[in-house]
C-alpha cells in the first residue's frame, strides 16, 4: 500500500530521503533554496520539487495525502540568534498549520531546533497544539537526541507529531536504537585516510567520540566553519579544525589538525555516501549543517507508518488501540 507525503522547506532533503526509507512516497517537495532544490532534483529526478516561499504555496494533489512533513526556520527560536519567535519574519509555523487546515492530511510532522523548548515558548508551543487539536488531531512533541538513532552526532530536535484523533491512539514513539553510533574516528577513517595521510590512525584514536551539533550557518554570515568558539573547542578536542571546510582529505604529510570535507560532514549528518550535494562549498555546508538527520526522520517516519497500519487493521479487524505515547 503507498503512503503519500508532502515535504515544506524540504532543504536538502534529510527528512524526505528519511521517510521515503521510512516507505512514504512524496507528491511534492517545497523549497525556497536554489541549490537545495537543485540537490533534491539531481539525487531523485521522479520527486516533484517545487521552489518557492511557502507563503505563497497551495497544493492541490490529486491523492488524499497520509503526512505533511517539514522543517520549518529555526532562526526564530535557535539560541544562536534572538529567539523572536513569533515575532520573527522567518517564523513558518503559522503557514505549516494553514496547511494542515488545507490539505487535512492524516498525519503531521513537523521539526525544530532544541530552542523551542526554552520557557520563553512555552505558550507557544501550547498554541501549535491547540491549533492543531482544533483542527481535529492529537498532537505531541518529543526531543529526541540524533545520537539515539545511530547518527554519530548528539544534534537534539524538537519534532512535533499529530495525528487524525481516530489514528492517534496507534502512534507511539520510536524506541532509542540499541547500537552505539560510531566515532567520528570510525566514521570518517576511511575518508580522512584517502590521501595516504601518516597521521590517519592515531587521528582516529583521538575522534573517540560522536561529534557536537553541527551548525548551519545563516545567508547572513561568511564561509562555512563548524560553529561558534565553544563549538570548535569541541571539534578541537576530537582533532578537527573546526574554523573551515577543506576541499579535499589530508596529504600524506599533513601536520597538524585536519579540518572536514563536505563530504565528511554530510557522513556526520547521517546521509548516505551516494546523495549529492550541489552548488559552491558553502553552500554544500550550510544545506547539510541544516539538515534533518535522514535515520531520526526514517525512525519517526516508521512509526507514523505503522499508526496508519495498525488503524487500517483495526477498521478491518476491531484490534485493540493503544494509547499515543
Amino acid at each position: 500500500m503507498a503512503y503519500y507525503s508532502i515535504e515544506l522547506c524540504a532543504g536538502a532533503g534529510g527528512q524526505a530521503l528519511g521517510l521515503e526509507k521510512a516507505g512514504f512516497e512524496h507528491i511534492e517537495l517545497l523549497e525556497i533554496d536554489h541549490n537545495a532544490c537543485n540537490t533534491l532534483c539531481f539525487n531523485r529526478p521522479q520527486w516533484q520539487v517545487v521552489e518557492g516561499d511557502i507563503r505563497d504555496y497551495s497544493p492541490k494533489p490529486a491523492v488524499e495525502i497520509d503526512l505533511l512533513a517539514g522543517g520549518v526556520p529555526c532562526p526564530p527560536f535557535s539560541m544562536a540568534g534572538k529567539q523572536l519567535g513569533s515575532k520573527d519574519e522567518r517564523d513558518l509555523f503559522p503557514e505549516a498549520l494553514r496547511l494542515v487546515s488545507e490539505l487535512q492530511p492524516k498525519a503531521v510532522m513537523l521539526e525544530n531546533v532544541r530552542g523551542l523548548l526554552d520557557t520563553i515558548f512555552d505558550e507557544y508551543r501550547t498554541e501549535i497544539i491547540r491549533q492543531l487539536e482544533n483542527l481535529g488531531y492529537t498532537a505531541d512533541w518529543r526531543l529526541l537526541n540524533a545520537s539515539d538513532y545511530g547518527v554519530s552526532q548528539l544534534r537534539p530536535r524538537v519534532v512535533f507529531v499529530a495525528l487524525k484523533k481516530e489514528l492517534a491512539p496507534f502512534y507511539f514513539w520510536p524506541n532509542v536504537s540499541e547500537t552505539t553510533p560510531p566515532t567520528v574516528g570510525e566514521l570518517l577513517y576511511n575518508l580522512i585516510a584517502k590521501n595516504g595521510w601518516k597521521g590517519a590512525k592515531q587521528w582516529k584514536k583521538i575522534a573517540c567520540d560522536i561529534a557536537p551539533t553541527l551548525v548551519g550557518g545563516s545567508k547572513k554570515h561568511g564561509g562555512p566553519d563548524l560553529g561558534p568558539t565553544r563549538a570548535r573547542k569541541a571539534w578541537a578536542s576530537l582533532g578537527v579544525d573546526g574554523l573551515g571546510i577543506a576541499n579535499d582529505a589530508p596529504e600524506k604529510d599533513f601536520e597538524g589538525l585536519p579540518r572536514l570535507t563536505v563530504e565528511m560532514v554530510a557522513r556526520i549528518q547521517g546521509f548516505p555516501p551516494d546523495w549529492i550535494f550541489t552548488g559552491n562549498k558553502t553552500n554544500k555546508y550550510r544545506q547539510i549543517g541544516n539538515a534533518f538527520p535522514p535515520p531520526v526522520a526514517e525512525a519517526v517516519g516508521l512509526q507514523i507508518k505503522q499508526a496508519l497500519e495498525l488503524y487500517a487493521a483495526f477498521i478491518e479487524h476491531k484490534l485493540p488501540k493503544r494509547k499515543f505515547a
